[in-house]
Protein backbone atom coordinates (compact mmCIF):
# COMPACT_ATOMS: atom_id res chain seq x y z
CA UNK A 1 0.00 0.00 0.00
CA UNK A 2 1.16 3.61 -0.89
CA UNK A 3 2.37 6.43 1.78
CA UNK A 4 -0.99 8.84 1.86
CA UNK A 5 1.25 12.11 1.09
CA UNK A 6 0.52 15.48 2.06
CA UNK A 7 2.44 18.50 0.11
CA UNK A 8 1.90 22.23 1.82
CA UNK A 9 3.20 24.59 -0.51
CA UNK A 10 2.73 24.44 -4.04
CA UNK A 11 4.96 26.83 -5.77
CA UNK A 12 7.28 26.49 -8.52
CA UNK A 13 9.53 23.61 -6.00
CA UNK A 14 6.66 22.25 -4.58
CA UNK A 15 4.73 22.31 -7.66
CA UNK A 16 6.95 19.65 -9.42
CA UNK A 17 7.80 17.73 -6.61
CA UNK A 18 3.99 17.21 -6.63
CA UNK A 19 3.81 16.76 -9.91
CA UNK A 20 6.53 14.49 -9.83
CA UNK A 21 4.52 12.13 -6.92
CA UNK A 22 1.33 12.17 -8.88
CA UNK A 23 2.70 10.86 -11.93
CA UNK A 24 4.78 8.04 -9.96
CA UNK A 25 1.15 7.50 -8.83
CA UNK A 26 1.38 8.82 -5.08
CA UNK A 27 -1.60 9.86 -3.10
CA UNK A 28 -1.43 13.73 -2.21
CA UNK A 29 -3.44 15.81 -0.79
CA UNK A 30 -2.56 19.36 -1.37
CA UNK A 31 -2.79 22.90 0.70
CA UNK A 32 -1.00 26.17 -0.59
CA UNK A 33 -2.93 29.94 -0.44
CA UNK A 34 -2.36 30.14 -3.91
CA UNK A 35 -5.61 27.87 -5.13
CA UNK A 36 -4.25 27.93 -8.97
CA UNK A 37 -0.96 26.08 -7.69
CA UNK A 38 -3.13 23.52 -5.67
CA UNK A 39 -5.63 23.04 -8.60
CA UNK A 40 -2.99 22.18 -11.36
CA UNK A 41 -1.74 19.49 -9.05
CA UNK A 42 -5.49 18.34 -8.85
CA UNK A 43 -5.46 18.62 -12.40
CA UNK A 44 -3.08 15.84 -12.45
CA UNK A 45 -4.53 13.66 -9.51
CA UNK A 46 -4.33 15.20 -6.39
CA UNK A 47 -6.70 16.04 -3.75
CA UNK A 48 -7.14 19.60 -2.31
CA UNK A 49 -7.07 20.15 0.94
CA UNK A 50 -8.69 23.75 2.73
CA UNK A 51 -5.94 23.90 5.32
CA UNK A 52 -2.95 22.58 6.68
CA UNK A 53 -4.29 20.61 9.01
CA UNK A 54 -7.13 19.41 6.88
CA UNK A 55 -4.09 17.55 4.25
CA UNK A 56 -1.69 15.89 7.17
CA UNK A 57 -5.45 14.10 8.75
CA UNK A 58 -5.56 12.05 5.99
CA UNK A 59 -1.56 11.73 5.14
CA UNK A 60 1.20 9.49 6.77
CA UNK A 61 3.97 11.75 5.61
CA UNK A 62 3.61 15.86 5.14
CA UNK A 63 6.33 17.48 2.63
CA UNK A 64 7.27 20.96 3.50
CA UNK A 65 7.93 23.40 0.63
CA UNK A 66 8.04 26.69 1.99
CA UNK A 67 10.05 29.72 1.45
CA UNK A 68 11.15 30.66 5.26
CA UNK A 69 11.15 29.57 8.60
CA UNK A 70 8.60 31.68 10.02
CA UNK A 71 6.39 30.55 6.87
CA UNK A 72 7.37 27.16 7.92
CA UNK A 73 6.64 27.47 11.65
CA UNK A 74 3.62 29.24 10.78
CA UNK A 75 1.96 26.26 8.17
CA UNK A 76 3.01 23.77 10.77
CA UNK A 77 2.37 24.93 14.47
CA UNK A 78 -0.10 27.86 13.40
CA UNK A 79 -3.85 27.76 13.45
CA UNK A 80 -4.91 25.26 10.99
CA UNK A 81 -1.42 24.54 10.90
CA UNK A 82 -0.10 20.74 10.52
CA UNK A 83 0.58 19.90 14.21
CA UNK A 84 -3.72 20.52 14.77
CA UNK A 85 -4.42 17.97 12.18
CA UNK A 86 -1.54 15.27 12.24
CA UNK A 87 -1.58 12.16 13.87
CA UNK A 88 0.82 11.08 16.40
CA UNK A 89 3.99 9.82 14.96
CA UNK A 90 3.53 11.63 11.68
CA UNK A 91 6.43 12.33 9.85
CA UNK A 92 7.18 15.82 8.48
CA UNK A 93 10.12 16.06 5.52
CA UNK A 94 10.73 19.95 5.60
CA UNK A 95 12.39 20.61 1.99
CA UNK A 96 12.63 24.38 1.95
CA UNK A 97 15.71 26.18 2.42
CA UNK A 98 15.90 27.64 5.72
CA UNK A 99 18.35 28.47 8.63
CA UNK A 100 19.71 25.73 10.86
CA UNK A 101 19.26 27.18 13.88
CA UNK A 102 15.51 27.68 13.08
CA UNK A 103 15.35 24.08 11.95
CA UNK A 104 16.50 22.81 15.48
CA UNK A 105 13.77 24.49 16.65
CA UNK A 106 10.99 23.67 14.67
CA UNK A 107 12.49 19.93 15.23
CA UNK A 108 12.42 20.29 19.03
CA UNK A 109 8.83 21.70 19.17
CA UNK A 110 7.51 18.93 16.27
CA UNK A 111 9.00 16.27 18.90
CA UNK A 112 6.82 18.16 21.88
CA UNK A 113 3.68 17.93 20.32
CA UNK A 114 4.32 14.21 19.64
CA UNK A 115 5.55 14.48 15.54
CA UNK A 116 9.25 13.26 13.90
CA UNK A 117 10.90 15.79 11.79
CA UNK A 118 13.48 15.29 9.01
CA UNK A 119 14.72 18.19 7.42
CA UNK A 120 15.67 17.31 3.58
CA UNK A 121 16.44 20.86 1.16
CA UNK A 122 17.55 20.02 -1.93
CA UNK A 123 19.91 20.31 -5.13
CA UNK A 124 18.76 20.03 -8.57
CA UNK A 125 15.54 22.47 -8.44
CA UNK A 126 12.56 21.72 -10.21
CA UNK A 127 14.15 20.78 -13.31
CA UNK A 128 15.43 17.19 -11.67
CA UNK A 129 12.76 16.83 -9.31
CA UNK A 130 9.98 16.44 -12.69
CA UNK A 131 12.46 13.50 -13.54
CA UNK A 132 13.26 12.19 -9.94
CA UNK A 133 16.82 13.15 -9.58
CA UNK A 134 17.13 14.94 -6.97
CA UNK A 135 19.55 15.19 -4.54
CA UNK A 136 18.61 15.52 -0.70
CA UNK A 137 20.70 16.33 2.41
CA UNK A 138 19.24 15.10 5.08
CA UNK A 139 19.02 15.48 9.11
CA UNK A 140 17.23 13.91 11.85
CA UNK A 141 16.89 10.63 13.76
CA UNK A 142 18.21 7.57 11.58
CA UNK A 143 15.15 6.18 11.77
CA UNK A 144 12.92 9.52 10.77
CA UNK A 145 15.55 9.09 7.92
CA UNK A 146 14.85 5.97 6.76
CA UNK A 147 10.95 6.50 6.29
CA UNK A 148 11.35 9.88 4.49
CA UNK A 149 14.18 7.74 1.84
CA UNK A 150 11.26 5.92 1.60
CA UNK A 151 8.43 8.41 1.01
CA UNK A 152 10.89 10.61 -1.57
CA UNK A 153 11.95 7.72 -3.58
CA UNK A 154 10.48 9.10 -6.21
CA UNK A 155 11.57 12.32 -6.82
CA UNK A 156 15.85 11.84 -5.50
CA UNK A 157 18.12 9.71 -6.89
CA UNK A 158 20.94 10.52 -4.14
CA UNK A 159 19.62 11.12 -0.57
CA UNK A 160 22.17 11.57 2.32
CA UNK A 161 22.37 11.03 6.16
CA UNK A 162 23.99 14.17 7.09
CA UNK A 163 23.51 14.11 10.97
CA UNK A 164 21.02 15.08 13.71
CA UNK A 165 18.46 17.98 12.57
CA UNK A 166 19.98 20.59 11.20
CA UNK A 167 22.74 18.87 9.58
CA UNK A 168 20.68 18.71 6.08
CA UNK A 169 20.07 22.84 6.29
CA UNK A 170 23.53 23.76 6.86
CA UNK A 171 25.11 20.96 4.40
CA UNK A 172 22.21 22.79 2.08
CA UNK A 173 23.99 26.21 2.94
CA UNK A 174 27.38 24.74 1.70
CA UNK A 175 25.72 23.59 -1.70
CA UNK A 176 24.87 26.89 -2.33
CA UNK A 177 28.00 28.48 -1.64
CA UNK A 178 29.42 26.35 -4.48
CA UNK A 179 25.92 26.91 -6.16
CA UNK A 180 26.55 30.89 -6.19
CA UNK A 181 30.01 30.82 -6.87
CA UNK A 182 30.16 28.63 -9.82
CA UNK A 183 27.08 30.29 -11.31
CA UNK A 184 28.63 33.50 -11.19
CA UNK A 185 32.10 32.28 -12.62
CA UNK A 186 30.65 30.68 -15.25
CA UNK A 187 28.44 34.09 -16.26
CA UNK A 188 31.77 36.03 -15.99
CA UNK A 189 34.34 33.35 -18.03
CA UNK A 190 31.22 33.37 -20.83
CA UNK A 191 31.73 37.39 -21.05
CA UNK A 192 34.97 36.95 -21.45
CA UNK A 193 34.78 34.50 -24.24
CA UNK A 194 32.68 36.76 -26.10
CA UNK A 195 35.07 39.70 -25.84
CA UNK A 196 37.72 37.98 -26.80
CA UNK A 197 35.67 36.79 -30.06
CA UNK A 198 35.71 33.11 -29.04
CA UNK A 199 32.55 31.01 -29.91
CA UNK A 200 31.28 30.32 -26.16
CA UNK A 201 28.76 27.88 -26.89
CA UNK A 202 31.45 25.23 -27.95
CA UNK A 203 33.45 26.03 -24.49
CA UNK A 204 31.21 23.05 -21.90
CA UNK A 205 31.92 20.93 -24.80
CA UNK A 206 35.72 21.74 -24.95
CA UNK A 207 35.87 21.89 -21.38
CA UNK A 208 34.06 18.79 -20.87
CA UNK A 209 35.43 15.75 -18.42
CA UNK A 210 38.22 18.51 -17.30
CA UNK A 211 39.08 20.11 -13.90
CA UNK A 212 36.82 22.86 -15.25
CA UNK A 213 33.79 21.13 -15.73
CA UNK A 214 30.72 20.91 -13.70
CA UNK A 215 26.75 20.69 -13.89
CA UNK A 216 26.33 24.32 -14.20
CA UNK A 217 28.96 24.76 -17.00
CA UNK A 218 27.13 22.47 -19.27
CA UNK A 219 23.55 23.71 -18.18
CA UNK A 220 24.74 27.57 -17.88
CA UNK A 221 26.68 28.10 -20.18
CA UNK A 222 24.77 27.59 -23.40
CA UNK A 223 21.81 29.86 -21.61
CA UNK A 224 24.05 33.01 -20.23
CA UNK A 225 25.04 32.67 -24.25
CA UNK A 226 21.74 32.12 -25.70
CA UNK A 227 20.51 34.73 -23.18
CA UNK A 228 18.13 32.28 -22.04
CA UNK A 229 16.01 33.82 -18.50
CA UNK A 230 13.22 31.27 -18.54
CA UNK A 231 12.71 30.91 -15.02
CA UNK A 232 13.67 27.34 -12.78
CA UNK A 233 15.02 29.42 -9.68
CA UNK A 234 15.45 32.83 -8.07
CA UNK A 235 18.30 35.34 -7.74
CA UNK A 236 16.49 36.43 -4.28
CA UNK A 237 16.34 32.81 -3.18
CA UNK A 238 19.98 32.30 -3.81
CA UNK A 239 20.34 35.79 -1.72
CA UNK A 240 18.73 33.97 1.12
CA UNK A 241 20.72 31.30 1.52
CA UNK A 242 23.83 33.28 0.58
CA UNK A 243 23.05 35.27 3.47
CA UNK A 244 22.37 32.11 5.59
CA UNK A 245 25.58 31.04 4.74
CA UNK A 246 27.17 34.51 5.75
CA UNK A 247 25.22 34.57 9.19
CA UNK A 248 26.50 30.80 9.71
CA UNK A 249 29.89 31.78 9.10
CA UNK A 250 29.81 34.88 11.62
CA UNK A 251 28.66 31.99 14.09
CA UNK A 252 31.51 30.06 13.45
CA UNK A 253 34.08 32.84 12.68
CA UNK A 254 34.75 31.63 9.22
CA UNK A 255 36.62 33.57 6.57
CA UNK A 256 34.55 33.31 3.35
CA UNK A 257 35.37 36.34 1.00
CA UNK A 258 34.32 34.88 -2.10
CA UNK A 259 31.11 34.33 -0.61
CA UNK A 260 30.40 37.73 0.14
CA UNK A 261 31.38 39.11 -3.19
CA UNK A 262 29.20 36.53 -4.78
CA UNK A 263 26.13 37.90 -2.49
CA UNK A 264 26.83 41.15 -3.47
CA UNK A 265 26.56 40.86 -6.94
CA UNK A 266 23.39 38.70 -5.95
CA UNK A 267 22.25 41.38 -4.13
CA UNK A 268 22.99 44.64 -6.75
CA UNK A 269 20.76 42.22 -8.98
CA UNK A 270 17.89 41.95 -6.80
CA UNK A 271 18.39 46.25 -5.67
CA UNK A 272 18.39 46.55 -9.75
CA UNK A 273 14.64 44.33 -9.67
CA UNK A 274 16.06 41.10 -11.37
CA UNK A 275 15.23 39.38 -8.09
CA UNK A 276 12.77 37.37 -9.45
CA UNK A 277 14.51 36.26 -12.36
CA UNK A 278 16.58 33.02 -13.26
CA UNK A 279 20.21 32.60 -12.63
CA UNK A 280 20.10 33.26 -16.08
CA UNK A 281 20.15 36.98 -15.15
CA UNK A 282 23.24 37.16 -13.84
CA UNK A 283 24.35 37.94 -17.35
CA UNK A 284 23.08 41.75 -16.67
CA UNK A 285 25.70 42.19 -14.03
CA UNK A 286 27.93 42.61 -17.03
CA UNK A 287 25.76 43.13 -20.25
CA UNK A 288 23.12 45.84 -18.58
CA UNK A 289 19.44 45.66 -17.45
CA UNK A 290 18.61 46.75 -21.20
CA UNK A 291 19.35 43.17 -22.63
CA UNK A 292 16.56 41.28 -20.42
CA UNK A 293 13.55 40.56 -22.48
CA UNK A 294 10.73 40.88 -19.34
Amino acid sequence: MSLGLALIGAGAMGGAIGTRLLETGQRLAVFDLNADVVQALVDKGGTAAGSAAEAAAVSDVVIISLNGPHIVDSAVFGAGGVAEGARPGTLIIDMSSIDPEATKDLAAKAVEAGLRWVDSPLSGGAPKALVGELTLMAGGAEKDVADARMALQHVASNITHMGPAGAGQTTKLINQVLCGLNFLAVAEATKLAEDAGVDAAKIPQALKGGRADSAILQEYMPRYVARDYRRTGRIDNMVKDLNGAQDLARRTNTPMPMTALCAEVHRLLTAAGLGGEDQAALMEFFNGPEELDQ
